[in-house]
């Protein structure tokens, strides 16, 4: 992807979060020598806190991409011994028809919220006997606390307000139907260098050709510029 048009959606995911009433924090609108200048800045990069826009490595934004913003996040060491910051939260931007992969999660489960716009579309698989994908498997999730049993390629249509909890091993895909949605995603402590396991071999993070300077920093961004 280009800096420039990473710069572009990021001014146009802020734009649709507030018209929907969420206000990021200061630290969304940091220009990098503002992020290189905080001395206190150190757990926002090592928890990995703000922007995150991905194609997954295939250049096929529109097609097979993602906005996110976490908003917080502990660290793994505390989700393994039960005490500290044990959870994380995300806002996402799916586009119309524009994919997030096949894939399940290691150790994170995470409620997935329509926040506001269109349907939200999540497809479900369910796992083999190892936790791969099962083509042939369904499983059960739960829709605001209340079980869902689901077969194989199941979709579930989220209307704005609802949401579905999905455990490792559910795997699933989804994508905004008939506009753009904000998501919600609350979880247990995300990690995305280590726990996205995808059905094909995808990258989790954009590669970034430097056609301009970029107005705020991603998070796969910090350990080189920062």
């Amino acid at each position: 992807m280009k800096r420039s048009q990473i710069n572009a959606l990021l001014s146009d995911a802020d734009a649709f979060m507030r018209s929907h009433g969420f206000t990021l924090p200061p630290f969304a609108r940091w220009s990098p020598d503002a992020f290189k200048a905080r001395a206190d800045a150190a757990n926002i990069i090592e928890t990995r806190l703000g922007w995150d826009i991905t194609d997954y490595g295939q250049g096929r934004f529109d097609a097979m991409g993602l906005v996110l913003f976490t908003l917080r996040n502990g660290r793994l060491a505390d989700l393994l011994r039960g005490q500290g910051i044990c959870y994380a939260e995300k806002l996402l931007i799916s586009r119309e028809d524009q994919v997030s992969p096949m894939h399940t999660h290691i150790r994170k489960t995470e409620d997935i919220i329509n926040r506001g716009g269109a349907t939200l579309v999540v497809e479900l698989f369910g796992s083999d006997d190892a936790g791969g994908y099962a083509e042939d498997r369904g499983g059960t999730v739960r829709c605001d606390g209340l079980a869902r049993p689901y077969r194989p390629g199941d979709k579930l249509r989220l209307a704005p307000g609802e949401s579905v909890t999905l455990m490792p091993g559910d795997w699933h895909a989804f994508w905004g139907e008939g506009g753009d949605v904000l998501i919600g995603e609350v979880s247990t402590v995300n990690d995305d260098l280590i726990d996205n396991v995808f059905r094909e071999p995808l990258g989790r993070f954009a590669e970034i050709e430097e056609d301009e300077a970029p107005a705020h920093l991603l998070v796969s961004d910090y350990d080189r510029w920062l």
